[in-house]
């Protein structure tokens, strides 16, 4: 069932939402060449404690660490360990935070140093496919009009579109309906919704430099491109309003559309 949230809960989610970019901008200078993944997720762990938040992933399902980091050919769900950063990596930071009862949760992709053309171009076309996406969380929109920009905009870069996994609702609980894939499917078109003021969506496309398929490696968690190419994720919380798309998951200072420059959004 989907819950539409009042003005006051969605202010509440933006509380959320602001730990979780402040919590980005914490781990920024670590984000560098040398630094073990496990080291980034301890200042995520510190972090969080520090804003008086809950980290939404540690324990969820089993999954083990406070946040989410994948490097190149990963997709989503790498677990932190020793793999240490290097120049040129592209990797992709996803961090959930509970607060005040509600829940905010995005995702960050950075490229370390200058990286290779697929890099820059598979981060670009995310960035860009992300935008897509809020810009049409309009109300009067549909749910298949949103998908559809995001899948546009991939599709049309001539990119791998990463269709197994989907953003989705979120409020109280971090996954609500509905869900929200990155391609306009059979069932996305039965069940279409208008989008009306209070739906808040974690929208998040996934976009490979080579195609779109992925599988999950031993740890039943860690998800990879099967031709080894590199992969972006970009995600943030927003709400729908009647003034438009709120992203709910900036810090002060943040702007969206982000402001160039801006490392990560």
């Amino acid at each position: 069932m989907i819950q539409l949230k009042s003005p006051r809960e969605i202010d509440r989610m933006a509380v959320a939402g602001e730990m979780v970019a402040l919590t980005f901008q914490a781990i920024q200078p670590l984000i560098v060449p040398g630094t073990p993944t496990i080291e980034i997720d301890e200042a995520v762990r510190d972090c969080v404690h520090d804003l008086g938040g809950k980290p939404l992933f540690l324990g969820y399902h089993g999954f083990p660490a406070h946040s989410c980091i994948s490097v190149n050919e990963q997709v989503v769900h790498g677990i932190p360990g020793p793999r240490k950063l290097q120049d040129g990596d592209l990797v992709s930071i996803d961090i959930g935070i509970g607060a005040d009862g509600f829940c905010g949760d995005s995702a960050r992709s950075f490229l370390i140093g200058e990286g290779s053309r697929s890099s820059i171009r598979t981060l670009e076309v995310c960035r860009e496919a992300l935008a897509a996406g809020i810009a049409a969380a309009t109300p009067g929109n549909t749910l298949v009009q949103l998908v559809q920009a995001i899948e546009s905009s991939i599709r049309g870069a001539k990119l791998g579109l990463v269709e197994k996994y989907v953003g989705h609702g979120i409020g109280r609980e971090m996954h609500e309906e509905p869900q929200v894939p990155n391609f306009v499917n059979r069932s996305l078109k039965q069940n279409d919704i208008e989008l009306r003021p209070g739906l808040v969506l974690a929208i998040e496309p996934m976009v490979n430099g080579g195609t779109g398929e992925v599988y999950t490696l031993d740890d039943g968690w860690t998800v990879v491109t099967v031709d080894s190419e590199v992969s972006a994720h970009c995600e943030h919380t927003v709400a729908v309003t009647e003034e438009g798309p709120r992203v709910l998951t900036l810090a002060p200072g943040e702007a969206w559309p982000p402001i160039p420059g801006t490392p990560g959004q």
